[in-house]
């Protein structure tokens, strides 16, 4: 069960907090997911870090994001499966009143069986797209 649980800060690194995501369009996305480590709850309350979540556009969190990220745990069935996740900032990047920068681009490479496959999700709405629309 993920409700009530708080994303965690450590001393001596510089993220994202709390205000950053407060009353605006970013949710706290995990880079690594949650659904992904919810064998046992210690595993879960580790993906609860602000070392691993980025200011994510909601509807694309909620979205295609997360049907890929379901994409990736069916395909860990079969494959031995590898996520790196790589966070593009340019000279779009949006800048919060909090001091936080929003990246602009989300890159996912999926590695299994020999392949490697690309997706690069801007970060913003992309309601009504699929995961599959980003495929580079």
């Amino acid at each position: 069960e993920r409700q009530g649980m708080k994303f965690k800060r450590f001393s001596g690194v510089h993220t994202s907090d709390d205000l950053d995501y407060k009353n605006n369009v970013w949710d706290k996305g995990h880079l690594a997911p949650a659904a992904t480590f919810d064998c046992t709850k210690d595993m879960l309350d580790e993906t609860f870090s602000f070392l691993n979540c980025a200011l994510q556009h909601s509807n694309l969190n909620r979205g295609v994001w997360a049907q890929l990220e379901k994409f990736e745990r069916e395909l860990a069935l079969s494959y031995d499966v590898s996520v790196r996740v790589d966070l593009i900032f340019d000279e779009f990047s949006l800048k919060l009143t909090t001091g936080a920068t929003v990246a602009s681009f989300f890159v996912k490479t999926i590695s299994y069986d020999d392949k490697n496959l690309i997706i690069r999700f801007p970060n913003k709405d992309v309601s009504g797209m699929k995961w599959r629309d980003f495929i580079q």
